[in-house]
């Protein structure tokens, strides 16, 4: 198998002794071989090849960080690193923070004493200063991806007019965040085991959105997906999964994930109850979005006809299918939802489901912003058919990115202003500078 090769020179390993220790029954390409240099390394370039890849412009996390790049760049996931007990255990810390289940490490640990060849070199030149390892490594990372442009243009956010002003609210798209994966390209939302992008790449571009839309540097509580009807109530013991959740509590930020299944975002301004759910075409039929609203109702007194609904970018039935096995409960629903049961892969429309499931529920029609509402800005594109603006399972495959529909309830701290510049359809809503200025300090004093 194919595998990139990191040798590390930083941590008490000079090339010289690192490049005998490289086994030559198992000779890399040139082009997969990365030597890992700190400022003060002695000797670079006489080392395994003049080809190989020297990392050593800015600190470890920015050359662990381009190393990361370039194996996506060659499809490869796993990694042999050569080192030092020590050069082990920090590479260790990068990994958590860089990488995810998806690359293999293998580490070959050199436990001689160091050479003379090595001695006075930089042994830890890059690596955070004193201090607990773990920590200093994330901050490291963290300072690192904070300063990386942002790609695809700036963050956009789709809103809906239906959701009250005193509720702060968005839908992401996939423009502004830092995520360089061109399936995950930009504002990823979400870190699996099973993608390429690490949780420090998605907590950043979590940070960026919150910056953007107004809430930064309250967390974002997203749902913990189960593709069920399960609804959590925000102060009771938190699920281990969970598709939907609801909160009275001002400066809580509710969120759900979506890379096709719809986002769904529920407020009623009488009570100040708010509700974000993720749904599926199983959810649909579980009936997810109806059993928010009887949270809504039996924990905070709502009333069904006072809530207003704001269904997310998700796929169209111009884009999903099915087997036929699989569609007749949509079409109990209603025979719209499936208009070519006839068909190998009928289409089944799952927001239209949802929009018949919450009005026999008691929901108004008019309480339903969707793509069936052509009286508001859209906030329900395809996400199959606008690969520029949206993440999508069913068009990129399992390495697909997610956005997200998020709202809270405002209180006296959010400040914003709106921009209708640059939008898909739906309005953009830019914060201002002075929320990064006026939280910042927190960020950096621990108080978050």
């Amino acid at each position: 198998m194919t595998e990139a090769v990191l040798v590390d020179l930083i941590h008490g390993c000079g090339p010289r002794c690192t490049a005998a220790s490289l086994p030559e029954d198992e000779p890399a390409s040139p082009s997969h071989v990365f030597l890992l240099c700190g400022t003060g390394t002695r000797y670079r370039g006489d080392a395994c090849s003049s080809s190989a890849h020297v990392l050593d412009s800015g600190s470890t996390a920015e050359r662990l960080y381009r190393f990361k790049q370039t194996v996506d760049q060659l499809d490869l996931y796993s990694v042999r690193v050569y080192t030092t007990p020590r050069g082990r255990d920090v590479l260790l810390l990068y990994q958590q923070q860089l990488f995810t289940e998806v690359y293999t490490f293998h580490y070959h640990v050199d436990h001689r004493p160091t050479c003379p060849s090595c001695a006075g070199s930089a042994h830890s030149a890059g690596d955070p200063p004193g201090g607990d390892d773990a920590v200093q490594v994330e901050q490291q990372v963290s300072r690192f991806l904070q300063q990386l442009p942002a790609l695809r243009g700036g963050v956009r956010v789709l809103t809906s007019s239906l959701i009250p002003e005193c509720f702060g609210h968005g839908f992401s798209t996939r423009s502004g965040g830092v995520s360089s994966i061109p399936s995950l390209s930009s504002l990823n939302l979400f870190s699996s085991s099973r993608r390429r992008d690490p949780e420090a790449v998605v907590t950043e571009n979590r940070r960026r959105l919150g910056l953007h839309a107004g809430f930064y540097p309250r967390p974002l509580h997203l749902v913990k997906v189960d593709h069920g009807s399960h609804v959590w109530v925000v102060g009771r013991a938190e699920p281990e999964r969970y598709d939907a959740v609801v909160t009275d509590r001002p400066g809580v930020v509710v969120g759900a994930p979506g890379a096709d299944c719809m986002t769904i975002l529920l407020a009623d301004q009488r009570t100040r109850v708010i509700a974000a759910a993720h749904a599926g075409w199983k959810g649909t039929l579980m009936g997810v979005a109806m059993a928010t609203v009887g949270a809504m109702v039996t924990e905070f007194g709502c009333r069904v006809t006072d809530i207003v609904v704001a269904v997310g970018p998700s796929v169209g039935g111009c884009c999903f299918t099915l087997n036929r096995d699989q569609i007749k409960d949509f079409r109990d629903i209603h025979e719209d939802c499936v208009p070519d049961p006839e068909t190998d892969r009928p289409h089944v429309n799952i927001r239209l489901a949802n929009r018949v499931l919450l009005q026999r529920g008691g929901v108004l029609p008019e309480h339903i912003h969707d793509d069936m509402e052509t009286e508001r800005s859209s906030v329900t594109p395809c996400t199959s058919c606008h690969p520029e603006d949206f993440f999508s399972h069913v068009r990129d495959g399992l390495n697909f990115g997610t956005q997200v529909g998020f709202l809270w309830i405002r209180g006296r701290t959010d400040r914003g202003t709106e921009d209708t510049s640059g939008t898909t359809g739906g309005t953009v809503v830019s914060n201002n500078r002075q929320v990064e200025d006026t939280w910042k300090h927190l960020e950096t004093s621990g108080d978050i």
